[in-house]
């Protein structure tokens, strides 16, 4: 078996695993990074990276041990990813060791050293957004995916003043200097958000969230009919950066956040997560080397009152797919449920695992959903430690081995005053879900429970999570 340089071991391959398969028996998490939030909470602290123990045999375990707060306010933090990962493991001179942490309001990445002193990690550099904006007009940056070729590619989400249209992607080399746009000129995409690339099939998809100068104002449903939201998959060649292809997703794909390919390099195949629509978008390529779409599943909205809306849709904001490939999992974030679903036959996903763990319609609410025979109805929320859940889940993050899920519940800070804002007041918590992987199914972790409302600085808001020796959201393979 081929060794692997998590955990800074040294040996003669580069970071990662050698395969997807070979990541599921990796060694069992210890900590975990989670960007933590002040910006939009009416606290005038910087947000931080928030380093929490997630080892049982620990004597802090389920708690926040160490805060990496940034040098400024206002920035922001939202999603992160690493220089280097399993797509760099057949170069023995990559190291995973610095985080990537794009600030999406104040457009600053940061560059944290995780390597020096894991459980304390240091600020390394900060790419200022004024370099960014000179060299390629990009601002709002959002989501970073490190390449085989040791650079950097983060998309970002519009021009200065918030149009869509200025929106693309930055590539950084592996010293985080400014190289330029990734995609050719005229290629840039509609809207951006996320993106995944399939070298195999020489090929990178991205997705739609929506014009900067619209979400952060917070959510108007007018918005989305003036054209402001995105409901769009953007098909490119990889490594060129030619945009190929325009997937229109429809009123059946509204606001695709997420998405991922399936792990295994050799499937032309994967899944995006469409909140506004509350759809699972499965995306394959055809015989003839384009690529199609179609709703894979889909959560029905469900009737309520004494809310902005009579219909509620669950609004699946985060998922993620286990490293074989066999099970998917998504949080519907109005709902406030988390469901599992196996696709090992993709076209079929089954429901297997879900569990309510809060929401706008639990018990004790305002909110009351209608049932099928008029009936009103909320759902049952357990406590974790005494604690009533609060929000909704949002980030997901799963153990290499598929039995751990951890999830937060905060999706961006004023999207968050508008629909929970006891989650502004009060803070975020993080759960840890049990993951049966033989037969599916989910179940609460009663023994954790990091609870962000009673940080030293006052509530934060808890979003990403990242592991140090990468998982399921940030390793792709060549």
């Amino acid at each position: 078996m081929a060794a692997s340089n998590h955990g800074g071991d040294c040996c003669k391959n580069g970071p990662g695993y050698a395969t997807p398969l070979l990541a599921m028996s990796g060694p069992r998490e210890k900590l975990i990074y989670v960007a933590a939030i002040y910006t939009g909470t009416g606290q005038d602290k910087p947000d931080y990276l928030a380093t929490v123990d997630v080892d049982p045999s620990s004597s802090t375990y389920s708690s926040v041990i160490h805060r990496l707060s940034m040098p400024y306010l206002g920035d922001e933090l939202h999603h992160s990813g690493w220089n280097s990962c399993s797509s760099c493991y057949s170069d023995p001179s990559c190291d995973r060791r610095y985080l990537i942490l794009p600030s999406l309001l104040s457009g600053r990445i940061y560059v944290i050293d995780t390597k020096t002193n894991p459980k304390e990690p240091s600020l390394y550099r900060v790419v200022e957004p004024a370099e960014v904006l000179e060299k390629t007009g990009l601002a709002y940056p959002h989501q970073p995916h490190c390449l085989a070729s040791g650079d950097l590619l983060v998309s970002c989400l519009g021009d200065k003043d918030g149009n869509a249209g200025g929106s693309g992607f930055l590539l950084l080399d592996s010293d985080f200097n400014v190289k330029g746009r990734w995609e050719k000129e005229g290629n840039s995409p509609l809207f951006g958000y996320d993106f995944w690339y399939q070298p195999r099939h020489k090929t990178m998809i991205s997705t739609s969230w929506g014009a900067p100068a619209a979400f952060t104002k917070g959510f108007d449903l007018k918005d989305v009919s003036d054209g402001l939201y995105g409901k769009h998959l953007h098909v490119y060649s990889w490594p060129e950066g030619e945009l190929k292809q325009i997937l229109d997703l429809g009123d059946t794909g509204l606001l695709p956040l997420e998405i991922r390919f399936l792990h295994d390099p050799d499937k032309a195949m994967g899944f995006s997560g469409c909140a506004l629509s509350s759809t699972i978008v499965r995306f394959f390529k055809n015989e003839d080397e384009t690529w199609s779409h179609e709703v894979a599943i889909s959560v029905e909205p469900l009737k309520v009152e004494n809310w902005i809306l009579p219909e509620m849709p669950g609004l699946i904001t985060d998922f993620l797919i286990s490293l074989d490939d066999r099970f998917l999992y998504f949080s519907n974030w109005l709902h406030g449920d988390i469901r599992q679903y196996n696709i090992e036959d993709p076209k079929n996903p089954v429901l297997t695992g879900q569990l309510h763990v809060g929401g706008l319609i639990q018990k004790g609410s305002h909110v009351l959903a209608f049932g099928e025979e008029g009936n009103t109805f909320q759902f049952d929320i357990p406590e974790i430690k005494d604690q009533r859940l609060r929000g909704g889940p949002q980030m997901f993050q799963l153990s290499l081995d598929g039995k751990r899920l951890y999830v937060t519940n905060s999706l961006f800070s004023v999207w968050d005053k508008q629909f929970y804002p006891e989650l502004v007041e009060k803070g975020s918590h993080m759960l840890q879900i049990d993951v049966d992987i033989d037969k599916g199914g989910l179940s609460i972790n009663p023994n954790f429970f990091v609870d962000f409302g009673s940080e030293p600085d006052g509530p934060a808001l808890a979003h990403e999570m990242r592991y140090p020796g990468g998982d399921c959201t940030s390793d792709i393979w060549v």
